[in-house]
């Protein structure tokens, strides 16, 4: 006698061979229909529209390539000098921004479509563009790397968008740099031309106070008859040259005086008169004047050429052949079962 665990095993093995001589008995079948999922993945795979992707890669840009953001900048300067990181940080909040964004899918991506494509939902195809254009951080390991894909199922419009968007974006941040380093040029000699005119007002006043006191010692002079300067044994014309406030002025005599007199009315400008005026000016004239050629700096760069894709991402036809023969089969093998116990179960009930 069978234990009992014999007679399952035994069971078991009846079940597993009655399995299969019924599915080789239906064998017709599993593969008929593995051949028409192979055949109906076959003509999907070589008739669906290929979804091409081109893709760039960008990093910051070098030393030399700012240079002439930071002309005139140096570190003892008033305008601290831009680092890599100022300026890349300008051009990649520009890559991610949604005014970009927007303004590429007014301009270039509707554009594209059909008049009838392009009359419905504008958020819609707002979401759709966001599909196709994908911008992502290139990870902890480059965190100064991203790259800039777009997906089209035509090559050529792929590779034309997205060198398109990168060179907006590149446009975009170094519109706003220039206008940046300019700006604060203008500010800066703005403020030099305030200290510039304060120095003169400063001199002028000066002048005209001292033409004052020298005109009340010429007065005295005058009147006492002193037309000479005096001289005093063991001093120097220049210890009796006594300050404007003095009040000895007269000594110097009223035909100095006089003479000194006619000198400071006569004097057109003030300006050689000014200590560290002209250091002032030249800051002022250089800052007035600044510009910055465009092509002469850059934002970002470039890693490698980008041309157009020639193999498209989507569809993966082998992948969607493999994928179609084991549907088809396991399939298969489930329609021969119930071809085989469907009358079995119809005796049963």
């Amino acid at each position: 006698m069978l234990k009992p665990s014999t007679a399952l095993a035994s069971s078991d093995e009846i079940d597993f061979f009655v399995l299969i001589k019924a599915l080789w008995a239906q064998k017709l079948v599993v593969i008929s229909v593995t051949i028409v999922m192979l055949i109906a993945s076959a003509v999907y795979a070589f008739t669906a529209k290929s979804l091409y992707e081109a893709r760039i890669y960008v990093l910051p840009p070098t030393q030399n390539d700012i240079a002439d953001f930071n002309y005139g900048r140096t570190l003892n300067s008033d305008l601290p000098p831009f680092s890599v990181k100022d300026v890349y940080d300008v051009f990649t909040r520009n890559l991610f921004s949604e005014s970009l964004r927007h303004s590429f899918f007014e301009e270039v991506y509707l554009p594209s479509l059909t008049e009838n494509a392009r009359k419905g939902s504008r958020d819609r195809l707002y979401q759709n563009f966001s599909k196709q254009l994908v911008i992502s951080a290139g990870g902890k390991e480059s965190p100064d790397r991203y790259s800039v894909a777009v997906q089209s199922y035509n090559p050529s419009e792929a590779g034309e968008w997205v060198r398109t968007y990168v060179q907006k974006a590149g446009v975009a941040a170094k519109s706003e740099m220039i206008k940046n380093v300019v700006r604060e040029a203008q500010v800066r000699a703005r403020n030099l031309e305030q200290q510039i005119n304060g120095l003169r007002e400063s001199a002028r006043r000066e002048r005209e106070d001292k033409i004052k006191v020298l005109s009340e010692a010429l007065v005295i002079a005058k009147a006492i008859g002193l037309n000479k300067p005096v001289i005093i044994s063991g001093k120097t014309p220049g210890e009796l040259s006594l300050g404007v406030d003095s009040q000895a002025l007269y000594m110097r005599g009223s035909d100095t005086l006089q003479a000194e007199i006619e000198g400071l009315e006569s004097r057109e400008s003030d300006d050689p008169f000014i200590q560290s005026l002209r250091v002032l000016q030249v800051k002022y004239s250089f800052l007035k004047n600044l510009t910055i050629d465009s092509s002469s700096v850059s934002v970002y760069r470039q890693d490698g050429a980008v041309g157009d894709p020639d193999s498209p991402i989507k569809p993966n036809k082998l992948l969607i052949l493999i994928l179609g023969t084991c549907f088809g089969f396991f399939l298969g093998l489930l329609l021969a079962l119930f071809r085989h116990f469907a009358p079995l179960l119809r005796t049963k009930f």
